[in-house]
């Protein structure tokens, strides 16, 4: 093949498939590895929860996009703890970064506001399917925003004694939270929407291109269902809620990786 000489234009070497990625998520040379299972958290006060819940300090191991990753033993299996982050884009460039790390389960905990009068303060709402109003997920291949079934069952068993009503179905996820106007509340409401929130579908998309498990959990810390905004982030009932889901999303996230080990 002849080469290109000075001044001559390169761009015949370059690959031809238009749909290969100039810049791959990849583990560098000097990185340590990751547990197989990893739990996302975007609230500064939850990461804080979430650490207190390991019997030992967890090590901090890495720093993505701005998130803290820590490790450490939670009931003999090797986790990861990544956070805070906010929004689909941040949350995207850390659940990329952690899968080529080694990360292949992967749970998410964060926060919701309720769309629905019997979905209150304080109840954990499981998505199992989101609409995506975020600009990150139409980048990628994937046309179904949906968790892994096998991780939903194990989160869905250790969430059974928080004492909480918990709700599962489709949540609504927006890039634009001063922009969740009457007639979109309205709409999502009639189509039984729960909540509001700003990663689920960037999260389960990305987790199917990868072929990684992903599931979601969520607390409800303000309520939009009558149309006026609620917030209940210093009440009671949420931060006792909060509390609950991060010692048993981390119960879940050690069963599955367990289970990952045996098999």
């Amino acid at each position: 093949m002849d080469l290109p000489g000075p001044g001559r234009d390169f761009s015949s070497l370059m690959r031809q498939d238009k749909d290969s990625c100039l810049i791959e998520p990849r583990r560098g040379r000097k990185e340590d590895p990751l547990p197989h299972s990893a739990i996302l958290v975007f609230n500064p006060e939850d990461l804080r929860t979430f650490q207190d819940c390991f019997t030992h300090p967890v090590s901090k191991s890495h720093k993505i996009a701005l998130a803290d990753v820590f490790t450490g033993e939670f009931n003999g299996s090797p986790i990861a703890l990544a956070g805070p982050m906010l929004g689909a884009p941040q949350t995207i460039l850390v659940l990329e970064r952690i899968i080529a790390l080694g990360a292949r389960q992967v749970i998410a905990s964060g926060w919701c506001g309720s769309l629905q009068t019997h979905v209150g303060i304080g109840d954990i709402v499981l998505p199992v399917a989101a609409i995506s109003e975020e600009g990150t997920s139409r980048h990628y291949p994937e046309d179904t925003a949906a968790p892994s079934l096998h991780l939903m069952q194990t989160l869905r068993q250790a969430l059974g004694p928080s004492d909480r009503p918990i709700h599962e179905g489709t949540v609504w996820t927006t890039d634009a939270p001063f922009r969740e106007t009457v007639t979109k509340v309205e709409r999502y409401q009639s189509e039984g929407v729960l909540a509001v929130e700003m990663e689920t579908s960037a999260l389960f998309t990305v987790a199917r291109f990868r072929g990684i498990d992903l599931a979601v959990v969520l607390v409800v810390s303000d309520d939009l269902s009558n149309f006026k905004w609620r917030h209940g982030f210093r009440e009671p009932v949420f931060r006792e809620s909060r509390r609950k889901v991060a010692r048993l999303t981390l119960d879940a996230s050690s069963s599955a990786a367990a289970s990952l080990s045996h098999s």
